[in-house]
């Protein structure tokens, strides 16, 4: 026989070792609603309450047993996962039912184009490689008009008009004609700009990563796609930022037997982009009456926006869409994680008819998207959320005000440890105030490194058998995602943790939340 040899960590080891210096390296064996189970040293099961929740993907919870039951019916009937360039109904199905929700919420009778997709970061990347081509699009009617134009005034120059060529250079109107084209054309190339609130989180593929706010994540890949200008949430930095993108394409007018260059606006923005409830700022809900404002910016510059709903959709806030409470209707609106119903990776980008280009179904494909499996979870699990007059709806409202009264109560009694509560529905956080100048050495340092969030998860975990993580950008805040089947007695336990995470905060010691 041969020895048995130790394997080296080769899955992400770096990661996997810093898990383990915070006591989070730990193997899950089984999953039920909002628990996940571990083996001790012993052997014996120890349940853990999660309250990460897949950052978002389990609002029906882990392994819904109606959900594992289609799930295997979908297996036992050898559902065809590999049929790609073949009709697909239940695609279609879907689709239909989005559409009918989002009419419902967002009062609109316009139907939206439904783009498959396998995670939230390609579902938003779908939704900015369409916004580009849509730019593109646009540049290239616009320099046909300009080629009309130049027709005419050719046609007006030989009878007789005269040529103003300024700003550009020559006499003559073949002179001018090619100074415009060269001008032109190298104004067309300009680079497109997004436009994000401060703080915003949209992926980390190759062009959602420069959407994402953190400096750290982006910086790496800075050159790799078009950049993101990020800005607060108020109309005139918006503005500004606008009017700092303008460039413009030249033109020719014929005006009473004179030849004008002229200039007409060239598109570089391409789209807004934004979080209805932003995750990894710390979850903070957008001001309804400030995005109105800054959609009227938006709408006066022709500039599309982009609703990433991601983490915040699917019923998480108490209605399907988060944006439906601040009465935003976006140009595009993407939708993952609890899409997938906890089992299957699917998701989807929603474009307005209106605006949709449909050769760009020739341009983005994708292997797995628009399966059957995946798909016909997708369908399954929005159709629970549907059922029953959107009975979930209304109980992810419920428990989330539940959830959010008893981390308001901890902030009223403990003012000097707890900064904010914010959230809505089934998304909340919980924010401490800044540590850095603890006189604790482990706390001060842990905070200005920007994982003190994850010390206090290291903590409750091992102590409150609790799993709870920070928020990416906003260490200092704890998320709470659980399903909607999160329980009264679950939430007393999260308190309960919670006080103790606290009290050590209070007493200073680092060394007993270190471990």
């Amino acid at each position: 026989m041969n020895p048995v040899v130790d394997k080296p960590e080769l899955a992400e080891p770096y990661m996997f070792g810093w898990l383990d210096s915070l006591g989070l390296g730990v193997e899950y064996t089984r999953s039920k609603k909002d628990s996940l189970f571990r083996r001790d040293a012993s052997g014996a099961e120890v349940e853990v309450l999660d309250l990460v929740g897949g950052y978002g993907s389990t609002i029906h919870g882990h392994n819904n047993p109606e959900i594992i039951e289609f799930t295997k019916s979908l297996l036992d009937s050898d559902s065809p996962i590999h049929a790609q360039f073949s009709r697909h109904p239940y695609a279609n199905d879907l689709a239909w039912t989005l559409n009918t929700i989002l009419r419902r919420e967002l009062g609109t009778d316009e139907n939206y184009q439904v783009i498959f997709a396998n995670s939230g970061a390609e579902a938003n990347e779908v939704a900015i490689k369409h916004a580009e081509m849509d730019r593109v699009l646009k540049i290239g009617e616009a320099l046909a008009e300009v080629e009309a134009h130049i027709e005419a005034a050719v046609a007006a120059a030989a009878a007789g008009a005269t040529v103003d060529a300024s700003p550009l250079s020559g006499s003559t109107i073949d002179e001018v004609v090619a100074a415009l084209r060269a001008a032109n054309t190298e104004r067309a190339a300009t680079s497109p700009v997004y436009l994000a609130p401060n703080g915003s989180f949209h992926g980390k593929l190759a062009g959602s990563i420069q959407l994402t706010h953190n400096v750290s994540y982006r910086t790496p890949f800075s050159a790799m796609a078009a950049q993101c200008r990020f800005l607060p949430l108020e109309p005139d930095a918006v503005a500004e930022a606008i009017a700092a993108e303008n460039r413009t394409l030249f033109d020719l007018a014929v005006d009473g037997g004179v030849i004008r260059v002229v200039e007409r606006p060239l598109p570089v923005v391409s789209a807004f982009i934004l979080e209805p409830i932003q995750g990894e700022a710390g979850i903070r809900v957008l001001d309804a009456d400030a995005l109105a404002r800054v959609r009227e910016v938006l709408d006066a510059a022709g500039i599309r926006v982009i609703v990433d709903e991601v983490q915040s959709g699917m019923g998480r806030s108490g209605a399907f869409f988060a944006a439906s409470h601040l009465g935003l209707r976006g140009d595009y609106i993407t939708l993952a994680k609890s899409l997938g119903g906890g089992v299957a990776k699917a998701a989807v980008t929603m474009i307005r008819s209106s605006i949709y280009r449909t050769d760009f179904e020739l341009l983005h494909t994708s292997t797995y998207a628009k399966d059957s499996f995946s798909t016909l979870i997708a369908s399954k699990a929005v159709d629970m959320l549907e059922a029953d007059g959107g009975a979930a709806y209304r109980k992810a409202a419920e428990r989330g005000d539940k959830l959010l009264a008893m981390l308001n109560s901890l902030r009223e009694e403990f003012g000097d440890v707890v900064k904010d509560v914010r959230g809505k529905g089934l998304m909340t956080g919980l924010e401490f105030h800044d540590l850095s100048d603890s006189e604790d050495d482990i706390l001060a340092e842990q905070a200005k490194g920007g994982l003190i969030g994850y010390m206090f998860s290291g903590y409750l975990l091992r102590e409150h058998n609790m799993r709870v993580f920070p928020t990416a950008s906003a260490t200092s805040t704890l998320r709470f995602e659980p399903s909607i089947h999160i329980t009264d007695e679950e939430i007393a336990r999260t308190e309960a943790g919670l006080r103790g995470l606290i009290g050590l905060i209070q007493a200073g010691d680092g060394k007993a939340l270190l471990g």
